[in-house]
């Protein structure tokens, strides 16, 4: 029997990677909802692709022109999650969910009541509003994956021991674009240097936060929340061939190692096939030259001064991780859009912190995904208006 799958934010890098998937193992998979925010005329073509009957186009201008182009009467468009959930009866077996950004949390909060398994490819979401999901998995018994392809390692090498064998979880970052430039010349960074990684093709934002760390940051405050384990657990290392995804240190003193290509296919594919324990995916061979060349070291705080953010992280989930998610978004923002230099991004990132209306967030637990976008949006606004001259 063919597993019945919902792809949210099907338009973006892990969206299409998970189609790509998909119509390679068309007898595997039945797709019954697409789901995207604007680029309605690239989810046309996707549903027509996979003959999928359902699609969600969350923003209302272009939810209105895909009615008027669509002239296969067997897609139903609807504009929200909700009203999809008011037209569909079963459960499914899996669903992917990979729209950017706090945006994201309402639709997988939402979807989570009709799924088997559960994939979130959504950094904001789980640093957000984890506490929310949860209640929602555990409600509904839902099987968490997590997508990033660091998550999908530790879950790898912790599934067979307790929390209490770990030592430490060692998370690898590339250091990005500007791991050997001199930091004299951090001022004069351009856009075009910034958004150019080195390793994986992502979009704009992720790559700027690949440069300055940020996404390690956010990555380390997603296993805490994932893993239920202390900030104090985690240690980020630099790995320019990002090679190696994450080291788990045990007390015994055994150390476990997680190694694939850069290529999101493999932690996608592997959740799809979950099950399936003939599950195969063709790889290249394992490349000697990279392991006998591993390079590992530590960051240099002052090269990659966000990693110090982590220190300002409360044990307990907090409101206070929706201004650091949004300010950082901001301010990233900001700087591709020419309007802040990129040292100005820590400079006011630091500034916006260290404001007491929102350090006494710290011991706030967000109560609904309303009260988190609204801070979200506050915080935007606060941070604009501070940074920019």
């Amino acid at each position: 029997m063919k597993k019945k799958l919902i792809i949210l934010g099907s338009t973006g890098s892990i969206g299409s990677t998970t189609i790509n998937i998909v119509l390679k193992n068309k007898n595997n998979f039945n797709v019954i909802l697409l789901a995207a925010n604007k680029n309605y005329v690239k989810l046309l073509i996707q549903a027509k692709k996979l003959k999928c009957r359902n699609i969600v186009i969350f923003n209302k201008e272009n939810f209105f022109k895909a009615t008027i182009i669509n002239k296969n009467k067997k897609i139903k468009i609807f504009n929200s999650i909700k009203e999809f959930l008011n037209n569909h009866k079963g459960k499914v077996d899996y669903t992917m969910c990979a729209i950017t950004g706090i945006s994201g949390l309402m639709p997988i909060i939402q979807i989570t009541r009709i799924t088997k398994n559960l994939a979130i490819a959504n950094k904001e979401s789980i640093i957000c509003g984890w506490n929310l999901i949860e209640k929602e998995i555990v409600k509904y018994n839902v099987k968490f994956i997590p997508i990033d392809s660091e998550h999908f390692s530790i879950q790898s090498l912790i599934k067979n021991n307790k929390k209490v064998e770990i030592d430490t979880i060692y998370i690898t970052a590339s250091g990005g674009p500007f791991l050997k430039l001199p930091i004299s010349q951090f001022k004069n960074i351009l856009v075009e240097k910034a958004i150019n990684h080195p390793n994986w093709k992502m979009g704009k934002k992720i790559s700027v936060d690949s440069s300055t760390l940020m996404n390690k940051v956010f990555e380390v405050i997603e296993a805490k929340r994932i893993f239920k384990l202390p900030i104090s657990k985690f240690k980020i290392l630099i790995h320019p061939k990002s090679y190696v995804h994450s080291i788990v240190k045990f007390h015994d003193a055994t150390t476990k190692f997680l190694i694939h290509d850069t290529s999101m296919v493999i932690p996608i594919f592997n959740s799809l096939f979950i099950d399936d324990f003939n599950r195969k995916l063709k790889s290249k061979k394992i490349n000697l030259k990279i392991i006998n060349n591993l390079n590992l070291s530590n960051v240099n705080l002052l090269r990659f001064p966000m990693v110090q953010f982590l220190k300002m992280i409360p044990n307990n989930i907090s409101l206070f991780e929706t201004v650091l998610v949004s300010a950082n978004d901001c301010l990233v923002n900001l700087f591709l859009k020419k309007r802040i230099k990129y040292v100005d991004i820590h400079k006011n990132l630091k500034k916006i912190l260290c404001l007491r209306e929102f350090t006494k967030l710290k011991s706030s637990k967000p109560k609904n995904v309303l009260q988190i976008i609204k801070l979200s949006k506050y915080v935007a606004l606060k941070t604009e208006s501070l940074c920019v001259i």
